[in-house]
């Protein structure tokens, strides 16, 4: 691996050269490598997703939450439970349904009674006190339970007959969604989608993958991947990422297509777009390259990680017009155009 140093150099040319003591470049090579057998590990169970692994490590790394759309049986669960063992976490899962109230994520308060019969009241923490939550067909609860969980997703705290209590760190949520089946479901408001830093599409496994899969996984052994990392580990991982220079050309990339894809900034979408993405999607993107440059073994991001993210980050904060559907017009193919533009 070049030393990082030398990295650090490349990545802000023309900037004033930037100094690191031994102790850090050694951590950040640490990192690199443990980050690299991580992504290996969770390879090794799920196969066929390698853009989807990489996302939602993306997601983690940038201390985030992400939000898998998918039909089912495409090791969406699978995954997240992999993430959970390898990374070193207390991983849960809810599955969500229209019963589902606040009160079975967030946790209850109960009231004890004594050896002296004197009562008292006793919180019971509830599942999302876990440091990875998979939400389940979150679309399927209420938007009062949908609320109370992005509530919570933006806080990092809930709060429970008035008294505050904090959530686990690191703590992530991992929300699905199936695309296909609508019925019975609440549909995400834009406000609350804006509070996942990506939409990870997953997709169908190639023949090959599907081969590996049906091998692999109908026999009498199972593999079961080890911890690579633990919730120290990562949050220090997590730090290292805030701590990557980015070039000025990156954050210019950065600014243009986040700015170009907003319809009043955007003449030759003038009338495409009901809104584009505010500057959470700027900050979003900007994390999310950092650690994608880390997924990939290096220290600096490049204009090609933000290409590569681009749809990740904006997909679901943005949305068409009426007559822009009805003329054919994507959300893919706009953004495939506003990328098109980068240098």
């Amino acid at each position: 691996m070049q030393h990082l140093e030398a990295l650090l150099d490349m990545a802000t040319a023309g900037a004033a050269p930037i100094s690191l003591d031994e102790a850090v470049v050694k951590h950040a090579e640490d990192a690199l490598d443990t980050v690299r057998r991580a992504r290996e590990t969770i390879g090794t169970v799920i196969f066929g997703q390698e853009k989807v692994v990489e996302l939602s490590l993306v997601t983690i790394l940038a201390s985030g939450h992400g939000l898998l759309v998918g039909v089912p049986g495409l090791a969406k669960t699978k995954l997240v439970e992999t993430l959970g063992t390898v990374l070193g976490l207390d991983a849960r899962r809810v599955q969500f349904t229209p019963d589902l109230m606040p009160s079975d994520i967030l946790g209850t308060e109960v009231l004890d009674e004594g050896a002296d019969r004197r009562r008292s009241f006793r919180f019971l923490k509830g599942p999302i006190f876990a440091q990875l939550l998979m939400a389940d067909e979150i679309n399927r609860a209420s938007p009062r339970t949908q609320s109370a969980l992005l509530q919570a997703m933006q806080e990092f705290h809930v709060s429970v007959a008035g008294e505050r209590h904090d959530l686990p760190r690191p703590f992530h949520v991992l929300a699905t969604q199936n695309p296909i089946e609508q019925e019975g479901t609440y549909p995400l408001p834009e406000a609350q989608l804006d509070r996942f830093l990506l939409q990870i599409d997953v997709g169908y496994p190639d023949r090959l993958a599907e081969r590996r899969i049906l091998l692999e996984t109908t026999g009498t052994d199972e593999v079961r991947p080890g911890p690579v990392m633990n919730a120290e580990g990562l949050l220090a991982a997590q730090r290292l990422v805030r701590r990557l220079p980015v070039g000025d050309s990156v954050v210019d990339a950065v600014l243009d297509l986040v700015r170009s894809a907003r319809p009043e900034d955007s003449n030759d979408l003038a009338g495409k777009l009901m809104w584009g993405p505010g500057p959470r999607a700027s900050q979003s993107l900007m994390l999310a390259v950092r650690a994608r440059a880390l997924i990939q073994g290096r220290l600096a991001p490049s204009i090609d990680d933000v290409v590569a993210l681009a749809e990740p980050v904006l997909k679901h904060r943005m949305a068409l017009t009426f007559a822009a559907r009805a003329d054919g017009e994507t959300i893919q193919g706009v953004i495939a155009r506003l990328v098109s533009r980068l240098g």
